[in-house]
């Protein structure tokens, strides 16, 4: 072996020993030309409107498709995975309608910052090591994780679209190192989905259109944490009381059951954002809740989304006992708020109640809330 070569085998495996010492569960490598089929794939994505109105999407679709267009000297990807797999079955909150269903990611602090933490570690490490060039990625760059972790070899992206794992099933947050370093590259992992569509099968609202593509207008996760205005109301009675994300389709995924352990240094679920009380998550308001949410993915979207999705619980949750603080939240002063306050509030109420209640509400400043009176009380 040449001295080249041996310096190449040193920073393989130094980068890869410290992605343990960090606390990741796999690490695998690629190259930047390692996912030729991304562009297409993207492309019939974003042209048949399943992004919805993730316009970054379109906008970043040069450097997403192409490693080399974000960075156009990266030589090597390194892809790492922490496995954050729940102890039971996050599923069991949607047969408590009082409560609020919270996916398994969001019930940590905030992945983000946690995993590019322990990132940028590796990589300060890496590069002073090698002497090469490094950037690091969580996430919220132009950046294809799921492809380039498939052409690594941790996974394959199962008929959900998401990276499954024999090791670690569909439970895998992931971040990149791109590298000016020339580093040895992994196999990628072929797809042993086969024949099953348990993932297909458990999607409430019919957001696959066929395996292994994704209508994000009809995802739970999407319309619960992406979009920002009301939700469409031939869907919203899917939601349950999923008031975060969803995870129906990789809770589904037979791999599971082969899961290895977790890392010692797994997040750790909040008890309170288990299974939390929707009567509490009701009176939130705006301090309340960055408070409340401190630290957590899902302070991200804002009290008012967050209350929006609250409220479909609430109407569909057939507890009475919530219509106290859905009239009051019928007079926020969001129209989002205001808005599923009244269908909520429409699917609570025995109907002429609600009519009654109604009555004096058809003038409000928003179309959109003018709108779902008038849709409730037209609703049989």
């Amino acid at each position: 072996m040449s001295g080249d070569e041996k310096i190449r085998r040193r920073l393989t495996d130094f980068i890869k020993a410290e992605a343990v010492d960090k606390g990741f569960d796999l690490c695998r490598i690629t190259g930047p030309d390692s996912i030729p089929q991304a562009p297409a794939r993207l492309a019939d994505f974003l042209a048949a409107g399943y992004h919805g109105t993730m316009d970054w999407m379109a906008e970043t679709e040069a450097r997403r498709a192409d490693p080399r267009v974000l960075w156009s000297e990266v030589r090597s990807i390194v892809v790492f995975a922490m496995n954050y797999g729940p102890e039971h079955d996050p599923r069991a909150v949607l047969e408590k309608p009082d409560r609020a269903a919270i996916s398994v990611y969001a019930q940590n602090r905030d992945y983000h910052d946690i995993i590019k933490g322990r990132l940028k570690e590796v990589a300060t490490r890496f590069a002073a090591r090698g002497g090469a060039d490094v950037k690091v990625f969580v996430d919220t760059a132009p950046v294809m994780e799921k492809p380039l972790a498939a052409a690594a070899g941790l996974g394959w992206q199962g008929k959900h679209t998401n990276l499954v794992s024999r090791t670690h099933g569909s439970w895998l947050f992931l971040g990149s190192l791109f590298t000016t370093a020339d580093l040895y590259k992994d196999e990628p992992e072929r797809d042993h989905c086969g024949s099953c569509r348990a993932c297909l099968d458990a999607c409430p609202t019919d957001a696959f259109p066929a395996p292994y593509k994704i209508d994000a207008r009809r995802c739970i996760s999407y319309l619960t944490i992406e979009h920002k205005g009301t939700i469409d109301p031939t869907i919203r009675e899917k939601i349950g009381n999923r008031i975060y994300g969803c995870d129906d389709c990789l809770a589904a995924c037979p791999w599971n059951k082969f899961a290895a352990s977790a890392s010692e240094m797994k997040l750790v679920a909040r008890d309170d954002l288990k299974a939390p009380r929707l009567a509490d998550l009701l009176t939130l308001d705006d301090p309340g809740f960055r408070t409340h949410f401190s630290g957590s993915p899902v302070k991200r979207i804002g009290r008012d989304r967050f209350v929006r999705n609250v409220l479909i619980a609430a109407g569909n949750s057939g507890d009475r006992s919530l219509i106290a603080q859905c009239i009051h939240l019928a007079d926020d002063a969001s129209p989002v708020v205001r808005g599923m306050a009244a269908w909520a509030l429409s699917r609570l109420m025995d109907a002429s109640e609600f009519v009654k209640f109604a009555a004096g509400r058809t003038d409000d400043a928003d179309a959109d809330v003018r709108a779902e009176y008038e849709r409730a009380r037209a609703t049989p």
